[in-house]
C-alpha cells in the first residue's frame, strides 16, 4: 500500500477559527444565489456549495437543506436527490475543470473528520495528477489557480449547460 498524504495546512485556518454556532448547511442557502452563498446549483431537496476551504478548485459539498446528521433516516426522495447531485456535480466539474480523477465521501461525526458533524454532506473533490505539491508542506501556503468566485461562476455555468442540456 502507497504511504502518501495529501497535506492541506491551509485548512488550519478553518479549525482554528471561532465557530459561530451556526450550521453553514442552514444559513448559506438563506442567502439567496449569489455568489456570497456559493451555491452554484440548487434542487428541491438538495444544493451544491463550493467548500469556502477546499483542498483544491472546484471542490464542492452536496447537502440535503433538512439539518439532519444522520444518512439513515433520510427519506428515500432526500437520499436520491442527495446522489442526484452528485452525479451531476461529477459532470459539471468534468465540463468546467476536466480532471483526472475524483475523491467523493463523507465524514459522519467528528471523530470521523466532519467539519460540520451535525449536517450530512457529500464531498467532491476534483483531482489531477500533481495537485499537491511541496508548497503547502514547505511553505504552508496553496498554489490555487483560481479564487472562490471564478470557481463559483464556472460552476454554475456548467451546471446551468447541464440543466439546460436535460437528462
Amino acid at each position: 500500500m502507497a504511504n502518501q498524504r495529501l497535506w492541506a495546512p491551509w485548512r488550519l485556518e478553518y479549525i482554528k477559527s471561532d465557530k459561530t454556532g451556526e450550521c453553514i448547511f442552514c444559513s448559506k442557502p438563506a442567502l439567496g444565489d449569489d455568489e456570497a452563498a456559493l451555491i452554484p446549483h440548487r434542487g428541491e431537496r438538495c444544493f451544491v456549495m463550493l467548500n469556502a476551504f477546499p483542498y483544491t478548485n472546484g471542490h464542492v459539498m452536496v447537502a440535503p437543506y433538512e439539518h439532519t446528521a444522520d444518512l439513515i433516516t433520510l427519506d428515500d426522495e432526500t437520499s436520491l436527490e442527495l446522489m442526484t447531485l452528485t452525479q451531476l456535480s461529477l459532470r459539471a466539474l468534468a465540463s468546467a475543470y476536466g480532471p483526472e480523477g475524483y475523491n467523493v465521501g463523507i465524514n459522519l461525526g467528528r471523530i470521523a473528520g466532519a467539519g460540520v458533524a451535525d449536517h450530512v454532506h457529500i464531498h467532491v473533490v476534483p483531482r489531477w495528477g500533481g495537485d499537491t505539491n511541496f508548497m503547502p508542506v514547505v511553505a504552508g501556503t496553496r498554489v490555487m489557480p483560481q479564487t472562490l468566485e471564478q470557481s463559483y461562476a464556472a460552476l454554475r455555468a456548467a451546471f446551468a449547460a447541464l440543466q439546460a442540456a436535460g437528462p
